[in-house]
């Protein structure tokens, strides 16, 4: 993340209060210290971090995708230990059902009155943070009950419907070396996810630092940096944030100029896309670039934070035709050439 700006002030033309300006200061301050406390127990990952808040305070679900053991479950509950957040994870199963992380109706009965009846009981997904480990392991039916979850914060059990405690954010995570026995996420359900997050592997120095941190005695003892009532203030400000007309219509722009069939698409697109991004994919651009700002101290998001924020946004919107997936041409190296195209 950039800097934090001593003086962060807001765009011509809008205007923004002192607090709201503190409150600025504030979230950048604490950014830099939550970052501190994770990195006491996760070494390097810093983009994935930067990109981590950037969806917690934009209200945004992230898909994580990485081969096994590069910290993505620690990274995740530390983030829940630090913002004083409930937390659970969820491996997610072939004989996952969705009863098993909405929770289920058990009968009970009153031992003075011999009375029976149902008692709601709650399921994992009832925490602030869901860790949704190997999400493409459990079957559409289960899938389908996350994804009510993640887009209308309440379960529905047993012909009820359950509010979700905010803030709520799911972390799901996908292994991309053993596809067997897999049930790939539904282009609908991948939309939901305002990041996909590619999460690679550590510097030889970085992996050095692992190994000498993870097999000694030492605990690292982590600081609560924000409250949940804090969050979801901060998660406020970031919608208050102004964004320039130009830079609402570069994020528009970009998010076009995916779409073979577009008017004015570039000729790689044409030839390389079956699908582009759809509208949400601006409006992801946009409430990112607003999250990046204020997260480096602005109290205005730039065509920069937009292009910054791009590739996790789109990656998994733009799908390449048989012709690209023939000539080794991937979704990332599409998305880098279109930010390269696009002027802001």
């Amino acid at each position: 993340m950039e800097s934090a700006s001593p003086s962060p002030a807001p765009a011509q033309g809008a205007s923004a209060s002192d607090e709201d300006l503190q409150a600025v200061r504030d979230l950048s301050l604490a950014s830099m210290q939550i970052v501190e406390q994770i990195e006491k127990r996760v070494v390097g990952q810093r983009e994935v971090v930067e990109h981590l808040l950037i969806a917690l305070f934009s209200r945004g679900h992230c898909l994580f995708v990485g081969v096994p053991g590069l910290a993505k479950t620690l990274l995740i509950s530390t983030l829940a230990d630090v913002l004083n957040l409930s937390f659970n994870r969820i491996q997610f199963t072939p004989d996952l059902m969705p009863s098993d992380i909405t929770g289920t109706d058990i009968l009970e009965e009153d031992k003075t009155t011999g009375r029976r009846s149902f008692r709601f009981v709650q399921g994992p997904l009832f925490a602030n943070i869901i860790l949704a480990d190997e999400v493409n392991r459990t079957p559409p039916k289960t899938q389908a009950a996350l994804l009510q979850a993640m887009q209308e914060y309440r379960v529905t059990a047993g012909g009820r419907t359950y509010p979700l405690e905010l803030p709520f954010l799911v972390f799901a995570t996908q292994n991309p070396i053993e596809q067997e026995g897999t049930y790939p996420l539904p282009e609908a359900q991948l939309d939901r996810f305002m990041f996909l997050v590619d999460v690679g592997y550590p510097t030889a120095e970085e992996e050095v630092q692992i190994v000498k941190s993870t097999t000694g005695t030492a605990q690292p003892k982590l600081e609560k940096i924000l409250s949940p009532e804090k969050i979801l203030a901060l998660q406020e400000l970031v919608r208050r944030v102004p964004v320039p007309d130009h830079v609402v219509r570069y994020a528009v722009e970009l998010v076009r100029h995916t779409r073979p069939k577009e008017p004015g698409a570039p000729e790689f697109v044409a030839k390389n896309v079956s699908w582009g991004a759809g509208p949400r994919a601006s409006q992801y651009l946009v409430l990112a670039a607003k999250a990046r700002a204020i997260l480096s101290g602005r109290f205005v998001a730039t065509v920069e934070d937009v292009r910054a924020l791009a590739r996790p946004v789109l990656r998994h919107r733009v799908l390449p035709n048989f012709t690209a997936e023939s000539e080794g041409i991937t979704s990332v190296k599409l998305v880098d050439q279109l930010i390269a195209t696009v002027k802001g």
